[in-house]
């Protein structure tokens, strides 16, 4: 395949030229256009790596698109992939639940059913991308280690995370939101303080045995994120216990103190489209700016992600090869991906077509490993 009449954008920079693809791999990549019949002109668009996102709820939205209401796993799991194909996202890291702190009692079922439904389609050569798993471990959840153990040796996994969403702390810091959260979610303001109560007394008797156990059998492994740092004690207690990625911190203060203990940061792109965060946290475009931001991920809005790469140029002054870059080589390079990630030769052909119209980015095709998927 040869395709042509494109600004490539390259980690170096953004140029008119050609892409060549052997066997699904980039055979070379040339300046100019090229006039042979075979090749495919991209009429002047854009052509980018393929997104690799690191994170995604995705799927938990669409095994559950209303309250109440449960779709089949193998139908929620396809229109996901497709979704996430059609935003430009090559490489998906499906985020799923290891825990819970009665957000949804089902999520232990979405998470295994989730996985099940990987390891049947993930042969097929069914999927638009290529799907890895993201653990999602809720520190304070009891049984979470139960639930952690058959999945650690998983031949997908590539990051898990470290997570407390205990009332008052992290995202959930700000016990006024909380409450407004539940009261908007049906449930009565005592039952929310009983809740709130519950949850912190199981906080303090779980949340350091979890963590302890979860870095005991996963440290070493795979890259391990601690999610959602609000203090510096935790930053200091994340770089004490080797973990090397910071998930959404939830001000600037601990993205600092992240990245001076060299940890890479993944921002939110939803937080850079929206124009803030929804929870009150640190606006992305504010990391951006203060250069904290290592990668994005789509969080939980698949088209969030080549968006908010162009909103980073727009808003943040960032060059464009530098924002694409946010999400594709850098979460690559995260999950430890040495084959994709870049438009470079003896790379994977994972390639998107952008077009701009009305000043945003539209996803017209997508190639996963030189075979068309979109």
């Amino acid at each position: 395949m040869l395709l042509t009449n494109a600004d490539i954008v390259t980690r170096a920079g953004v140029f008119r030229g050609s892409v060549h693809v052997t066997n699904g791999v980039i055979s070379a990549v040339d300046s100019g256009a090229s006039r042979l019949a075979a090749a495919i002109d991209l009429d002047g668009d854009m052509l980018l790596p393929g997104g690799v996102d690191l994170h995604t709820d995705n799927l938990e939205r669409l095994v559950q698109p209303r309250a109440n209401t449960r779709w089949p796993g193998r139908n929620a799991f396809l229109a996901h992939d497709a979704q996430c194909a059609a935003a430009g996202i090559t490489t998906v890291l499906d985020a799923l639940c290891v825990g819970d702190l009665g957000f949804d009692e089902d999520r232990r079922r979405t998470c295994e059913e989730g996985i099940a439904d990987l390891d049947a389609l993930a042969p097929t050569g069914l999927l638009k991308a290529e799907h890895y798993l993201h653990l999602r471990c809720e520190l304070p959840a009891a049984g979470m280690l139960a639930l952690l153990a058959p999945l650690a040796d998983h031949p997908r996994l590539r990051l898990a995370s470290l997570m407390d969403h205990t009332p008052g702390i992290g995202q959930y810091r700000d016990l006024q939101r909380y409450r407004a959260m539940r009261l908007r979610d049906g449930e009565a303001p005592g039952e929310t303080e009983r809740r709130m109560a519950s949850l912190n007394a199981q906080r303090a008797s779980l949340r350091d045995a979890n963590r302890a156990g979860l870095l005991a059998m996963l440290g070493g492994r795979v890259p391990l994120a601690s999610h959602d740092d609000n203090t510096l004690q935790e930053v200091a207690e994340n770089l004490a216990d080797g973990i090397v990625i910071a998930e959404f911190p939830v001000n600037v203060t601990a993205a600092a103190a992240a990245r001076d203990g060299q940890q890479r940061i993944i921002a939110g792109a939803p937080n850079l489209v929206r124009g803030g965060s929804h929870t009150g946290n640190v606006a992305v475009v504010d990391l951006l700016l203060a250069g904290l931001v290592d990668a994005l991920a789509s969080d939980y809005v698949p088209s969030s992600l080549v968006d908010a790469a162009f909103r980073a140029v727009t808003h943040a002054g960032i060059k464009l090869h530098e924002a694409v870059a946010l999400m594709s080589d850098a979460p690559a390079r995260m999950a430890n991906f040495t084959d994709r990630g870049r438009i470079e030769v003896g790379l994977r052909a994972d390639l998107v077509r952008v077009r701009m119209h009305d000043g945003a980015p539209v996803v017209r095709q997508v190639w996963k490993f030189g075979e068309r998927v979109v």
